[in-house]
C-alpha cells in the first residue's frame, strides 16, 4: 500500500487545557482529518469529566502521560502555565502549538526557544488574526506602510480581567503590525485608564518605528460594542481590514489612462504631475474559521517540515513590545499617585 502511505497523513495530538478556548480547539480538531485526538488534560477534575462526556474525548489525569502518547501538543492553558507545559513537551521531543501570548515572561520565552532550537522542534504561536481571512485578503497589497491605526474594542467580560488589556486584546494588533512593518521599534508612548480592574482597561499606544512608520493602537474591554479594525496607509493606497466582520477595502491611486471611464474619479495633483485615478477594490474574502485554519496549517508544517507562519520568535517579539507598553503604563500609574 505505498500510495496510501504516501498520501495519508495524520498527527496524534494531545490538548492541554480545556477551558473556554481549549474546548473550541478540541471541537475544531475533531473536524480536521489531519489530526487524531489522543486526549486532553485539564488540572480541574470537574472540567475533565464534563468535557470528556460532552465531546466524547479521553481525559487524562496526568499531563506527562498525555504528552508521551502524542506526536504534537496543543497548549491552551492560562498564560502563567504556558512555560511549564511547553518545557515538558519540548523535553519529551514534541512539536507544540501554544496560545498567545507565548509565555508570561521574556526569560521563559528565551528558554523555550533555546530548547526548541537545541532539539530541532517547531513552535507555533496562536496569534489567530494572522489567519483571519480579511487580513489574508489584504496581505499581498500591503507594502511599506507608513501609518497604521488599529482599534480593538470589546464588551465587558469578567473572564478576561485576570490579565492586562494589552495581553488580552492589544497583543493581537501588536503581532499583526510587527508582521507587516519590517523595522525595529524606536519609541513607544502610552496612555491608559483603569476602571474595573487593577490594570488599565483602556489603553492607547503610539509606536514609532526606525523606518518612520507610526502605529496608533487602541484597546478597550469596557466598550458598548465590539470592534476589531485596522487602517493601513501607504504611499499609493489605503487599506481597511475589519477583522470582526471579515471585510477588506482597498483604495488606491494609479496614473490616469487615456480611456478612463466617464465615472472614474480623477485627481489633478498639480505642479505638472500626471493625473491620478482613484480605484476602489473590495477583495473577495474567503469564509473560514481562523482558529481552525491555524491548526490546519500547523499540521501542514509538520508534514512538509516548514517554518510555522507564526513562529516562536514572532511570539517573543510581540510579547517584548507588549511588555514595553505595560512598563510605560505602570510608570504612568505610578506618576499619577
Amino acid at each position: 500500500y505505498p500510495y496510501f502511505r504516501a498520501t495519508f497523513f495524520m498527527l496524534s495530538i494531545g490538548v492541554i487545557g480545556a477551558g473556554h478556548l481549549g474546548k473550541i480547539h478540541l471541537k475544531l480538531l475533531k473536524e480536521l482529518t489531519s489530526y487524531r485526538i489522543v486526549g486532553f488534560y485539564d488540572n480541574d477534575v470537574n472540567t475533565r469529566d464534563q468535557v470528556s462526556e460532552t465531546l466524547g474525548i479521553t481525559a487524562y489525569d496526568n499531563a506527562e502521560r498525555l504528552i508521551e502518547a502524542s506526536d504534537v501538543v496543543d497548549i491552551v492553558t492560562p498564560t502563567l502555565s504556558h512555560f511549564k507545559y511547553a518545557m515538558l513537551a519540548l523535553n519529551a521531543g514534541k512539536h507544540i502549538f501554544i496560545e498567545k501570548p507565548i509565555t508570561h515572561t521574556l526569560q521563559e520565552a528565551e528558554e523555550m526557544i533555546a530548547l526548541s532550537e537545541q532539539k530541532g522542534l517547531k513552535i507555533q504561536i496562536g496569534h489567530v488574526e494572522r489567519f483571519n481571512p480579511a487580513f489574508i485578503a489584504a496581505q499581498s497589497k500591503i507594502h511599506q506602510p507608513m501609518f497604521i491605526e488599529a482599534h480593538r474594542l470589546a464588551e465587558f467580560n469578567p473572564r478576561g480581567t485576570d490579565v492586562p488589556v494589552v495581553l488580552d486584546l492589544m497583543i493581537h494588533d501588536i503581532d499583526v503590525i510587527l508582521s507587516i512593518v519590517k523595522s525595529e521599534v524606536k519609541l513607544i508612548n502610552t496612555s491608559g485608564v483603569s476602571i474595573i480592574s487593577d490594570t488599565p482597561d483602556i489603553a492607547n499606544v503610539r509606536i514609532e518605528f526606525e523606518n518612520g512608520c507610526v502605529a496608533n493602537l487602541t484597546a478597550s474591554r469596557i466598550s458598548m460594542k465590539n470592534m476589531r479594525k485596522a487602517r493601513i496607509f501607504q504611499g499609493d493606497s489605503y487599506i481597511a481590514v475589519d477583522f470582526l466582520k471579515k471585510k477588506t477595502e482597498i483604495i488606491s491611486m494609479r496614473n490616469t489612462s487615456e480611456n478612463e471611464s466617464p465615472f472614474a474619479i480623477i485627481i489633478d495633483p498639480g505642479n505638472g504631475k500626471p493625473n491620478k485615478t482613484i480605484e476602489f477594490n473590495n477583495p473577495v474574502v474567503e469564509e473560514s474559521n481562523a482558529i481552525k485554519e491555524e491548526l490546519r496549517t500547523f499540521a501542514l508544517e509538520e508534514k512538509n517540515n516548514t517554518t510555522p507562519i507564526v513562529n516562536a520568535m514572532d511570539g517573543y517579539k510581540a510579547l517584548k513590545v507588549a511588555n514595553q507598553i505595560m512598563d510605560k503604563l505602570s510608570q504612568q500609574k505610578f506618576t499619577e499617585r
